[in-house]
């Protein structure tokens, strides 16, 4: 007997439900046996799932609730666990911390023995301790929103859920206004990378993410200004979004762009220092540490590390993002979600670190076929997490040599098949019109 279309949904939901829910229970070991066998069992079934969404243009309303409900579930499983030891959310809480005592995280160094004092249990451990914070000042200000309301891991954690749910809540709407069924929705709040990385290790690209959806959302109504405000917002959580502003091109007026500029520039405000007055140098914390020294997951940036500078290779980075922006505006007048995905996937693909949840940014925009080599990517990533149960035995934080080959060609085979059917597609249609 032949599955109708909601027990397939009901099926893969039901799987993913039940492998990420293991996922949860093993995340203490993340990259271990258990975790890893869950979490790939997870990815199948959201390839699986895509292929139901992107192959029918309308689901019931029922499908998409429960579908939705599902989601709920195995995001409460994480959200119950402990963040772990290292993971960057206690860095949040210290950034937090210090600016509602009174001091600046750009200066102040975790590891300095005179900030001793200024530790609590949950970031006296944090990663990194030796560099001052490297995050733009819309992430420090979120830091410091929620931890005025309740100091811990958790109420941040919760936060990101709250934003990641808000995102369900925004694409419901906007879906519709792009011609496409609301059922995509599912296509973004499935992808297993959301519980990983939002609700278990709780990072804050999610509300960047959140920001920028606002802002596409906006360009759909022609509230120009809102759009434009919300992607400067974007920008001050990380810079990732910078790529897109050739997107907004013709589409937002040159006040608006004042306007959301002005409100960017306030935020570095509370963080300005004498280095800023002396020789007008915006504070960046340890941000160009990062560029300079850390590495992980970079394909382009490995390749090209030992004949470029670093500097010049983001700035490769970026470059790549904006070209792909600037084509995407030239090539349609219309704003679809995928055109915020590609240009920011291309820039990623160049940069010198690609941790898992850099790939959040992209998830709200993963939702027609036309982006289905990035979804394959968020699901081939997942072999990197194999790297924090290697420190966990002792291991340096260095990727095993067969992980990015497998990660990356995934994605060639992904790209060789969709370009094949494309091919053939194509000279189906031209022999049909031969004959007619």
């Amino acid at each position: 007997m032949k599955l109708t279309l909601g027990w397939r949904v009901y099926i893969l939901g039901a799987t993913l439900c039940v492998a990420l829910t293991i996922c949860s229970r093993n995340f203490g070991d993340r990259g271990g046996t258990y975790f890893m066998a869950s979490l790939t069992l997870a990815g199948i079934a959201y390839l699986l799932a895509i292929r139901e969404f992107f192959a029918t243009a309308v689901f019931s309303r029922r499908i998409v609730i429960v579908g939705l409900v599902l989601a709920a579930a195995w995001n409460i499983a994480f959200l119950r666990v402990p963040a772990g030891a290292d993971d960057d959310i206690h860095r949040y809480v210290w950034d937090g911390r210090l600016q509602r005592l009174g001091y600046n995280p750009y200066l102040v160094v975790p590891s300095d023995p005179t900030a001793k004092g200024l530790h609590t249990p949950e970031t006296r451990n944090l990663n990194n301790a030796y560099l001052p914070s490297p995050y733009p000042p819309g992430a420090l200000l979120f830091f410091r929103a929620v931890t005025a309301i309740h100091e811990s891991t958790f109420a941040l954690k919760v936060a990101f859920v709250v934003c990641e749910f808000l995102i369900v809540f925004v694409l419901l709407d906007v879906l519709p206004r792009t011609g496409q069924g609301a059922h995509l929705v599912l296509a973004y709040a499935w992808n297993p990378l959301l519980a990983i990385e939002v609700a278990g290790s709780g990072h804050i690209d999610i509300v960047g993410a959140l920001l920028l959806l606002v802002s596409g959302a906006a360009l759909v109504r022609r509230w120009r200004a809102t759009a434009a405000v919300a992607l400067g917002l974007a920008i001050s959580v990380k810079f990732l979004p910078v790529v897109l502003l050739p997107l907004y091109w013709k589409r937002v007026r040159v006040r608006d762009a004042a306007l959301a500029a002005a409100v960017v520039a306030l935020m570095y405000v509370p963080f300005l220092d004498r280095s800023f007055f002396n020789n007008g140098r915006i504070p960046i914390g340890s941000l160009g540490t990062y560029v300079q020294s850390f590495r992980f997951n970079g394909p382009v940036f490995a390749a090209l590390d030992q004949v470029a500078s670093p500097q010049l290779l983001a700035g490769l980075a970026l470059l790549v993002g904006l070209a792909t922006a600037t084509w995407l505006r030239i090539a349609s007048h219309e704003w679809s979600p995928d055109q915020f995905a590609w240009p920011m996937a291309a820039s990623l693909l160049c940069a010198p670190l690609v941790y898992p949840w850099y790939l959040l940014w992209l998830l709200p925009f993963l939702t027609s076929a036309s982006t289905l080599l990035i979804i394959v990517w968020t699901v081939s990533i997942i072999p990197t997490y194999v790297v924090w149960h290697l420190r966990a035995l002792g291991r340096p934080w260095v990727l095993p040599g067969w992980v990015m080959p497998l990660e990356y060609g995934c994605l060639v085979i992904a790209a060789a098949i969709i370009a094949a059917r494309r091919i053939r597609r194509s000279s189906g249609q031209q022999t049909s019109r031969s004959l007619e």
